[in-house]
């Protein structure tokens, strides 16, 4: 199979000052490479009848009384480099809640916890390779980065392919969000095209009237118009 070529320009920089955690984070020698082991290539592999009914509805999978906030469906599809789909992925999201907290000891921001509300789901990708989740759009909050840093409403996906070395981390943003554009850790990714794969846009085809609203967020493995990922940047 011919594969697309990697646009390396695009992916984030590792070491980028305006991003502090990223100065003791980045390497200081140049990377090694290692072959992958058995156990990478062929498992832990999980199992498709683990989901139960309500995995992918996180307004009430945590307690089953309907969580706080704005309601959206977030949906979209998983393709690889020549638009075709990737049945059976693992796609696994957590937030914060509405008021942009997370349900994390370590969170200590001001905003309360929603007692209905726990942040995370999952789902498997169809034979179209689509996938949806019920969930509510999580509010922006500060983080110890600079004098007064915001982080935009984002919800965090993670996608697991047949085995467990088989693994892509990445962010969903949501369109119109002026604090995208201020954000420390979107500014690490140099191409604004690549930025805006990234951001997931309104989809009144999707939204339910008196309900909630759509977003759409289809995911690129590679290839040219690749979704960028935090983990892995050449994806699968």
């Amino acid at each position: 199979m011919t594969l697309l070529p990697r646009n390396r320009a695009a992916h984030p920089v590792p070491y980028a000052p305006g991003y502090k955690s990223s100065v003791p984070r980045s390497p200081r020698l140049p990377l090694l490479s290692l072959p992958t082991r058995a156990t990478e290539e062929t498992g832990p592999v999980f199992g498709h009848d683990l989901l139960g009914e309500h995995d992918n509805n996180l307004i009430l999978n945590f307690t089953g009384t309907p969580a706080i906030g704005e309601r959206v469906i977030l949906h979209g599809r998983v393709m690889d480099q020549f638009g075709r789909p990737v049945p059976g992925a693992l796609i696994e999201i957590w937030q914060a809640n509405a008021g942009g907290r997370y349900r994390h000891k370590k969170d200590g921001y001001l905003a309360p916890l929603d007692d209905n509300f726990g942040g995370c789901g999952r789902t498997i990708t169809d034979e179209a390779g689509a996938y949806e989740f019920l969930t509510i759009r999580p509010g922006a909050y500060p983080w110890p980065n600079g004098v007064n840093d915001w982080r935009p409403a984002h919800v965090h996906f993670s996608l697991f392919g047949p085995s467990f070395g088989q693994r892509l981390i990445t962010q969903m943003y949501f369109e119109g969000d002026p604090l995208i554009a201020r954000c420390p850790i979107v500014a690490t990714i140099p191409d604004p095209q690549a930025v805006d794969r990234l951001v997931a846009p309104l989809d009144m085809t999707r939204a339910l009237p008196m309900d909630c609203l759509a977003y759409r967020f289809d995911i690129v493995l590679r290839g040219q118009r690749q979704t960028m990922f935090e983990n892995r940047p050449e994806g699968f």
